[in-house]
């Protein structure tokens, strides 16, 4: 049986990384991963996860989803020539009162959420839709469905994400692509730790006293609920597979939990 192309986005940590060590050790060899990444000097934690595996499962690029030319590179270091399964998980998160954001640090959010969920998806595409084959898998969050306090550009980003989701389903389903979006809560990753985040005792942060103290309380609540509610990331893991495993799954997968 031909195995099925993976391509994954943001595999240097978290559900990225556990994703295309998950599909890599299938036993019976059905998926060959592109484990993608920004950052290539990352890429030891992936590495070391997948000791042992069988090299023709697994091969790691370089892709910043925020530049196009290096998605076109990375699409064309695929050997196989095709991608039947895209799953766009890089993302980056933003937590602070709206005011003490810069417009280059919204933008920042902006551009690897929303427009470099939309890059990726746009450039493997076309070829899918030649196919009249794949699936499209987006990591999307509760944020998505929610608003959350001191997280507007973030939500905002997740939000977009969401619209966009929904719109391609209903047409790709035209050529046989199915789109799913699963939306995390708190998850044991490094998210909460890599997220930008202005902090409460920051002399610089020019936001009102009532605000700073809003802030620090909802700091504390999510140090809380990250250490006693998140969930654990085999849990998303299983979702993902069971929606690459289905033949048609629902757009949405929601999963327990919020921050």
């Amino acid at each position: 049986m031909e195995q099925k192309v993976v391509l994954i986005t943001g595999c240097s940590s978290g559900i990225g990384l556990s994703l295309a060590v998950h599909l890599a050790s299938n036993p019976s060899k059905v998926y060959k991963v592109y484990a993608t990444m920004r950052n290539l000097d990352k890429k030891q934690r992936l590495l070391e996860s997948v000791r042992g595996l069988h090299k023709d499962t697994m091969a790691i690029l370089q892709m910043d989803v925020t530049d196009q030319q290096s998605i076109l590179d990375a699409k064309r270091n695929v050997t196989e020539g095709r991608i039947d399964i895209l799953v766009c998980n890089a993302g980056v998160g933003l937590m602070g009162p709206l005011e003490a954001h810069s417009l280059d640090t919204i933008r920042g959010i902006l551009d690897v959420n929303l427009l470099g969920t939309l890059r990726t998806i746009q450039t493997f595409l076309p070829d899918m839709k030649i196919k009249r084959h794949g699936r499209i898998l987006v990591t999307g969050s509760m944020g998505g469905l929610q608003g959350l306090p001191f997280n507007e550009v973030y939500c905002a980003s997740k939000f977009a994400v969401e619209g966009a989701c929904e719109s391609l389903a209903i047409l790709l389903q035209h050529f046989n692509i199915h789109v799913s979006l699963i939306e995390c809560g708190p998850v044991n990753t490094d998210f909460l730790m890599n997220l930008k985040r202005t902090e409460a005792s920051d002399e610089a942060l020019e936001v009102d006293a009532h605000t700073r103290s809003l802030y620090d309380q909802y700091l504390q609540h999510c140090q809380s609920v990250f250490q006693n509610e998140a969930q654990d990331t085999d849990e998303i893991i299983q979702v993902l597979h069971s929606a690459l495993a289905a033949s048609r799954q629902p757009l949405s997968e929601g999963l327990s939990g919020g921050n």
